[in-house]
Parts: C-alpha cells; structure tokens; sequence
C-alpha cells in the first residue's frame, strides 16, 4: 500500500476531488447526479463493505469497499453544500456530538455500565432525540430504506420493548404454522394481492422467530443464499463431469445430484 499522507489531508483531498468532479466543467456523470440517483450506490456500497466483511475478512477488498463507501458520503454532502444546506464538516460535527451525547460514561461524568445498561441507555437516548424531533410512538423513526427483513426486525424489537411480544420461540413456531396453513389455504384462489399479503405475513412472523432466538434474520438468510449457491454450484459440476447440463437431466436427477452435494457435505467430503 503507498504512503498516505495522513487522515486529514487524505480526507481534504477527496473533498477537493468531489468539488472538482461536480464542477461545471467537471464530469457530465457526476454533474447530473442527484440524492435520489446516488441513494442505490450508497445502499450497494454499504452492502459490498458487509459482502467483504464476511469474506474473512477479506482485508484488501475491505480497504477498497471502505473507500467507495466514504465516497458515497462525500457525494452527498457536496450535493448538500451546492444547495446550501450543510456540508462535510457539518456531517462530521453531527456524528461527533451524538457519539458524545450518547456516551457519557466516557466523555461526561455518568458512571461506567455494564453492555447491556448501555443498550438500555442508548435506547432512551434515541428515544429523546426522536422526541425532539417530534417523532412519536414506539416505532417511529425507523427508515423505510431499511432491506425489509431488518426492518422487519426492528420494528419487532421496539414492540417488545413495550410488551408487545410473544413469550418465547415456541409460540412464534405455532404462529408460523398458522401462517403457512393461511397461505396454503389461498393457493386454490391464486389472488396474487392475497397471497402476497399472506407471504409477507409468513416472513414477518420468520424475521420475530430469528428475533427470539437472538438471530439476524438478514443474516440467515444470506447464509442460506450462500449454502445454495454451493451447493448448486457443486450439481452443475456433478453434471458436468457426467457430460450433462441441468436443465437438460429434468428434476430428478438435479435432486438426486443435490442430495449427492449434501451427504458429501455432512461426510466432511
């Protein structure tokens, strides 16, 4: 890695490397952005940082995902600043201040807790902050930008919070069960706005069961998208060896080449 310069100047140069791109004799790509265009960057960047996380993790890709990542965040406080709303240092400076506010155990003179007290105290301070700003009831301020299932589970969490919950795993099992006999039960109808409400009825009860048993349900799930893409992976190259393509073999012997993948798997093979 080359020689840096150090955070500060490093930092100014990327601002002066923004400015320069949304100059009016910068680029047309970057001039003709707005937040709205940028959001879906910002939100695959954060994901592509998560993606490299989870990789090991995987250092070099981390350092490069980081730095798109803080590009993103660049980009949108230039695009403030040309309005004439705020500007980096003014992000800079929220962050600072509520990172304070919200330890003063640290940076005041509240006693040290416990990392569970500090939860508990974290919360309330966001729950006055969302005061402040006039956001009421227990669920308000929760973005809607959120991937559904964190949302999903988030909402859940400040439900329960007021008692709102059941009161253990096994009870949100039966209410699965009764979802999914819901679901079956509109299969003959196929009305796609009802069995669209039924599905997301069935995920919504999935995302509070990985709650209670202190999962993220974004997690899981990317993990059993990662599990199928190995194993599916491992059926084309089973085929492949035979001389065969999936879709050329019919279901049965996908299956049979799946479950193949699978007991190698418990095998350790």
């Amino acid at each position: 890695m080359s020689e840096s310069a150090g955070p500060a100047a490093e930092l100014l140069r990327l601002l002066d490397i923004m400015a320069r791109l949304r100059a009016p004799d910068g680029c047309p790509w970057d001039r003709e952005q707005d937040f709205a265009t940028i959001a879906p960057y910002t939100i695959e960047e954060a994901y592509e940082v998560a993606d490299a996380i989870g990789r090991g993790p995987d250092f070099p890709a981390l350092l490069d995902e980081l730095g798109d990542l803080l590009f993103q965040v660049v980009y949108h406080a230039q695009m403030a600043s040309e309005r004439g709303e705020f500007g980096f240092a003014d992000v800079a400076q929220s962050i600072n201040n509520k990172m304070i506010r919200r330890h003063p155990h640290v940076f005041g003179e509240a006693e040290q807790r416990s990392a569970a007290a500090q939860t508990v105290a974290w919360e309330a301070q966001k729950a006055e902050e969302r005061a402040r700003r006039a956001e009421t009831g227990t669920l308000a301020g929760l973005p809607h930008g959120l991937p559904a299932l964190t949302r999903a589970l988030k909402l859940t969490r400040r439900a329960a919070r007021v008692g709102f919950d059941w009161p253990e795993a096994g009870a949100v099992l039966d209410k699965l069960e009764e979802e999914a006999a819901e679901l079956r039960a509109e299969l003959p109808a196929a009305d796609r706005a009802r069995l669209a409400d039924e599905v997301g009825d069935l995920l919504f009860v999935l995302a509070n069961l990985a709650r209670k048993l202190d999962l993220d349900p974004e997690a899981c799930l990317a993990a059993a998208n990662a599990k199928f893409e190995r194993r599916f992976s491992a059926v084309e190259r089973r085929l492949a060896a035979e001389g065969k393509a999936p879709q050329d073999v019919g279901l049965e012997a996908m299956e049979a080449a799946w479950q193949a993948v699978k007991a190698g798997e418990r095998d350790g093979a």
